[in-house]
């Protein structure tokens, strides 16, 4: 195959100069005839040094390659200096945010304040608090005195606000309450026999809250929670290994914990059992509540004389012993207390549940291990979904977020990213996100502007719209 010629004309004129590119030792051989074994089939002519040098110089492709290495090398190496570094990934419409943290954190919830959209928390392992007060961009770690008096490494599962009014749960069981947009932080003093660990609070009104337990313990307080109100009957495991013969699958004999909760806006609740082989819901006036029980939250403030009423109750049997550890009567009614209680649910598909949660519609969404998507018929609490194809190449896809009726975004393993414009009936893969090495565990939107991808090692991906 014969090369054509290749002519460089003199460059001692350009600025700046790129015969400083080259290798001098290169440019000034004196002109001998090379080898024949390296001479080419077609002549190469080296760069006039001098206009009175008129006759080219014949190179070997030896020569030729050094010098076109070293060209491309030092325009390399131009171009580097010239432009700035990137401290952020774009990834389509999601940006990562590094974060000051230990690779090994795995974050696990986020909320701003309503009164200032700038200032925001961000929760996670290895008693992570980051705080933000330009929408996000930057965090940084935020330390609470309170949350640091015992050896313990919390595990900071939610945090909600309302207003200024914010509250915190962890794992070891503790609650922490602020009352000035997370200024400061005030620990609130929960009882040692608490059923379960806390895994979800929601702030609902002044001084108001609802906080569950991974044991489907839900309590509600109205004064900065000094004092708790059970809105269920009883544990779950209590409600399945009552009702052996309910027909729930893999409900009999019931020992184990939720794996999800999720809230809807309206005060309905979604929950997955551990093994993910039946689901549960729960919603505010299922059933006429004509008595009341406080969670003891602080044992010393109880007096004897309720102490021991409460004992009397539990001997003659009005109070139920397996609950008689968590509440306290506060007044007893001439009616039965009659609370609701969890409604398990069969799945309605043959995989595993993964997670379930509220469309914006008001109807449900459930994901199956190994990657399915199912949307429910209709609105409202169902037994009865369809199955969405989606692209997750087989990683499980562990959470899905609203951010509008029609959009919304669904995260997980390996760095999988799945978008709807349509309200869900079909998904698109955002490819941009797959070299990202973390799962995706959860897609938070704060309203249509602002979102937040929660993922292990640390990962934080910004909505950028």
């Amino acid at each position: 195959m014969a090369m054509s010629n290749l002519q460089v004309s003199d460059c001692s004129n350009l600025k700046p100069s790129l015969t400083s590119l080259f290798n001098p030792r290169l440019l000034h051989r004196p002109q001998a005839q090379p080898h024949p074994r390296f001479i080419s089939k077609a002549s190469l002519h080296q760069p006039h040094l001098s206009s009175s040098s008129s006759s080219p110089t014949l190179v070997n492709r030896r020569q030729l390659i050094s010098q076109t290495a070293s060209l491309s090398l030092s325009v390399a190496t131009l171009s580097a200096l010239q432009l700035p570094a990137k401290s952020q990934e774009v990834l389509s419409e999601w940006e990562r945010v590094y974060l000051p943290i230990d690779a090994g954190v795995v974050l696990l919830d986020i909320a701003f304040v309503p009164d200032d959209p700038n200032h925001g928390f961000l929760l996670g392992t290895r008693q992570t608090i980051l705080e933000t007060k330009d929408g996000g961009n930057t965090w940084v770690p935020r330390s609470i005195p309170s949350a640091e008096d015992e050896d313990f490494n919390y595990r900071f599962n939610s945090i909600s606000f309302k207003g200024k009014e914010g509250w915190i749960v962890g794992k070891p069981a503790i609650l922490l309450y602020t009352s000035d947009a997370g200024e400061s932080w005030e620990r609130i003093p929960l009882s040692a026999q608490l059923p379960g660990d806390m895994v979800y609070i929601k702030a609902t009104d002044e001084k108001s809250a609802e906080m569950v337990t991974d044991q489907g313990a839900i309590y509600v307080t109205s004064n900065r929670g000094y004092n708790w109100r059970a809105a269920v009957q009883e544990t779950v495991s209590a409600t399945l290994n009552r009702t052996v013969s309910s027909g729930i699958s893999g409900a009999s004999y019931y020992t184990g914990t939720f794996n999800t909760v999720n809230r809807s806006p309206d005060g309905r609740y979604v929950a997955v059992s551990s093994r993910g082989n039946f689901y549960l819901t729960w919603e505010p006036g299922q059933e006429k509540i004509t008595g009341e029980c406080l969670l003891i939250t602080n044992i010393i403030e109880v007096e004897t004389l309720l102490l021991s009423v409460m004992l009397l109750y539990i001997i003659s049997g009005i109070v139920d012993p397996i609950a008689s550890s968590f509440y306290f009567p506060a007044y007893m009614s001439t009616t039965d207390s009659s609370l609701p209680f969890w409604q398990p649910h069969n799945r309605a598909v043959a995989r595993r549940i993964q997670n379930m949660g509220w469309r914006a519609d008001g109807g449900l969404w459930l994901l199956v291990r190994g990657g399915g998507l199912f949307l429910s018929k209709g609105t409202g609490i169902t037994e009865d979904f369809e199955e969405i194809p989606v692209q997750s190449r087989g990683f499980g896809i562990l959470d899905v977020g609203y951010r509008s009726m029609e959009e919304a975004w669904a995260a997980g393993g390996s760095g999988v990213l799945l978008r709807t414009t349509n309200g869900g009936k079909s998904w698109t893969r955002d490819k941009a996100a797959d070299n990202i090495a973390a799962n995706l565990y959860s897609v938070k939107f704060i309203d249509d502007k602002k979102g937040f991808v929660l993922g292990n090692d640390g990962v934080l991906l910004r909505y950028l719209g």
